[in-house]
C-alpha cells in the first residue's frame, strides 16, 4: 500500500463533493491488490470532511507516477450522513463503450460490495 498526502492550494468546485476548500488535507490509499483507492478529506482545521472511494484497477507505480484506470463507480463516505453510490451508470456505460471484459465488470462489483462493507464495519483508513 502506498498513501500519498496532499494539500489543496485553491479552493476546488467538485461536483459530487462541493466545495473543497484551499488548504484542505487529502489523504490518499492505494492498495497493490485492490480495485479501489480511499481518499480520505480533512478539512484545513483538521476536521474530516468526508471520504471519496473510486472503483479503479490496480495501480501500477514507476517514475514516481501512479497509474490506474478509472472505472467511474465511486462511494462517497459523509462522517454522521452515511454514503451514497455514485455514477453506477457511467460504469455500465462505459462496460460497453470500452468493451470491459466480464472479469473486470465482477471485480468492480465484488469492490463495491467490500468497500460497503469496510465503511459499515468502520474500517475505512
Amino acid at each position: 500500500m502506498l498513501v500519498v498526502v496532499g494539500r489543496f492550494r485553491e479552493d476546488v468546485q467538485h461536483d459530487d463533493l462541493g466545495l473543497i476548500k484551499e488548504g484542505t488535507i487529502s489523504f490518499e490509499h492505494f492498495w497493490v491488490d485492490r480495485w479501489y483507492n480511499i481518499f480520505r478529506f480533512h478539512e484545513p482545521d483538521g476536521q474530516l470532511r468526508n471520504y471519496y472511494c473510486n472503483i479503479t484497477m490496480p495501480p501500477t507505480f514507476a517514475d514516481d507516477v501512479i497509474d490506474y484506470v478509472d472505472l467511474d463507480l465511486d462511494v462517497i463516505v459523509w462522517p454522521e450522513k452515511g454514503y451514497e453510490v455514485l455514477d453506477r451508470d457511467d460504469l455500465e456505460k462505459n462496460a460497453i463503450k470500452y468493451g470491459y471484459p466480464g472479469e473486470v465488470i465482477a471485480n468492480a462489483e465484488k469492490s463495491l460490495v467490500e468497500i460497503i462493507a469496510l465503511i459499515e464495519s468502520g474500517g475505512l483508513p
